[in-house]
């Protein structure tokens, strides 16, 4: 059976799984509109979540103290930096501790999300910083589970697609949605370049991959992909024939994503006049959570290896125990992607992201509070979720979704007051 008649027949079937009002009142709806009432659905369950927060916010060493509001949240832990370099720019001499060591400052955060926001708060006046980033991120959002539903529909069929959206605007991440992070606006501009992967309208890719590069850390992970799709496409050419133009294509996006992911890498480089000014900023970071016996220079893998065994021993546990962990992870994640049967339906271009992104957060980052919310563009694997035909297990993970939101946000913006509620 093809692709499209499996999907076919799967949306004939899901459909027969929720109930008949709900399928019919969603057939008259138009796409647009049924995804933004989700949405609006979603953030509303949100922005209660936060308000609820705002309660907590009083607990002893909050970072946010008595009368926390949602415009606090809005303008918290990162958005500060974001604000910070709408209004001082990027230092030119970098901050240095009493090791001689670079701490932490701007350069670790990238330009375009502060930028757009500071244009869109401009009608708002002074201080408007963080109504122009919540609206970025907000809009940004909405556009995301556009592109999402349109992405999934042809692999997995319209009802899959809804419930897919249903997951990834409801998540344990929805948060993200309505604060001054950059991840929201990075997603968008991530499943613009993954759909016109999948459609083969590489044009598009050329200025979607800047404009990743320069709102979040991950390009390099994106171009691997292309990479390991020139590899698949080359492979399959007897039965999906691979034209000369798309070699050149795969190759020319790669390379530009290569280039684009160290370019902020060389300007920080040249304008402090440091080479590695961002990659020692970066590494300031780690010793918030895991302190070092002097300073340890970037290599590639060594923050799982260093960071696991650390986080078991601070549990009582042994510190091979913590490697053991990690490495069933990165089986179970791997077995997911190769023979997870819902996984296997969303194509090859979503999954050997996943896996690129995967080996990307592996080789570069440091684990810590913050490694939920670096697996947000993993999102599109919400799609292996959503194609299962079961109503009681869509209803179930909604809920495990939403109470996992709500966990996360009790911790990072209600209590806020140890390092692992860091966001």
């Amino acid at each position: 059976m093809s692709e499209l008649a499996a999907a076919a027949v799967h949306r004939r079937q899901g459909a027969t799984t929720a109930p008949r009002w709900a399928a019919r009142l969603y057939a008259r709806t138009p796409a647009w509109a049924g995804i933004l009432a989700i949405y609006v659905g979603a953030r509303l369950i949100t922005t209660g979540l936060l308000l609820w927060a705002t309660g907590l916010s009083g607990a002893p060493g909050s970072r946010f103290g008595h009368g926390a509001s949602i415009a606090s949240f809005v303008t918290g832990w990162d958005a500060q930096w974001y604000w910070y370099i709408v209004v001082y720019g990027y230092p030119t001499t970098l901050p240095l501790g009493p090791d001689g060591h670079i701490t932490q400052n701007s350069w670790a955060f990238l330009p375009l999300y502060p930028w757009v926001s500071q244009v869109v708060a401009l009608p708002f006046g002074a201080g408007g910083w963080g109504v122009g980033a919540a609206l970025v991120s907000l809009v940004a959002g909405y556009l995301c589970c556009l592109v999402l539903f349109r992405m999934m529909r042809g692999r997995i069929g319209r009802m899959a697609a809804v419930w897919t959206v249903v997951f990834f605007a409801s998540g344990p991440l929805g948060a993200l949605f309505q604060v001054g992070y950059a991840e929201v606006l990075n997603m968008l501009f991530l499943l613009l370049a993954l759909d016109g992967l999948i459609r083969r309208r590489y044009v598009r890719l050329y200025p979607l991959i800047v404009l990743m590069g320069f709102t979040r850390p991950g390009v390099l992970a994106f171009a691997l992909t292309l990479g390991l799709m020139l590899v698949v496409r080359w492979m399959r050419r007897k039965s999906d024939p691979l034209t000369g133009s798309e070699i050149a294509h795969y190759l020319g996006l790669g390379a530009l994503g290569v280039v684009v992911g160290f370019a902020w890498q060389m300007i920080a480089g040249v304008v402090t006049g440091v080479p590695n000014a961002y990659l020692e900023t970066e590494l300031s970071w780690r010793g918030f959570w895991m302190p070092q016996d002097g300073h340890t220079a970037f290599s590639p893998f060594e923050g799982w290896l260093s960071a696991m065994p650390y986080w078991a021993q601070l549990l009582g546990l042994p510190g091979w125990l913590g490697l053991v962990i990690l490495a069933l992870l990165v089986a179970l994640f791997a077995a997911v992607l190769i023979a997870g049967r819902g996984v296997r339906r969303l194509g090859p271009e979503i999954r050997l992201f996943s896996a690129s992104y995967a080996l990307y957060l592996l080789a570069v980052f440091f684990p810590q509070s913050s490694t939920l919310r670096l697996m947000f563009p993993l999102a599109p694997l919400w799609g292996g979720v959503g194609w299962h035909r079961s109503w009681w297990l869509r209803t179930t993970v909604l809920v495990v979704c939403i109470a996992l939101q709500a966990l996360w946000i009790a911790n990072v913006y209600g209590l806020a007051n140890t390092f692992w509620r860091v966001p």
